[in-house]
């Protein structure tokens, strides 16, 4: 096996930086919720719905999903005219800045 050297003076194998540059291709459920942004419960749900690509056999006991299916469905999902709720652009509740002693300056002021 050969190494390379890498920042701090480490070394990685070769076969470990191909690991860390490739895509993967099957991802499995937990790995689906982060990309998708979804539940676990709610991709189970569409799934049994047949809204949302089935898992694939990756062996007797394991199943996985497509990356490659997981995107186009993502792609395929119709873009939503719903705008956020009006009191989310502050962060605070009903339009309110969540830091209540935050020090305006104005150009008139002097500062210290």
């Amino acid at each position: 096996m050969t190494y390379s050297l890498i920042d701090n003076n480490k070394y990685m194998s070769n076969a470990h930086k191909r690991q860390s540059v490739l895509r993967p291709i099957m991802i499995d459920l937990e790995a689906v919720s982060e990309v998708t942004g979804l539940s676990e419960s709610t991709i189970q749900s569409l799934i049994r719905a047949d809204e949302f690509p089935k898992p694939r056999k990756a062996s007797a006991r394991r199943t996985c999903w497509l990356l490659r299916e997981i995107e186009e469905w993502a792609e395929s999902r119709p873009v939503s005219d719903l705008l956020p709720p009006p009191n989310t652009a502050t962060g605070g509740r009903n339009g309110k800045p969540k830091a209540r002693n935050a020090l305006l300056v104005t150009q008139d002021a002097p500062i210290d």
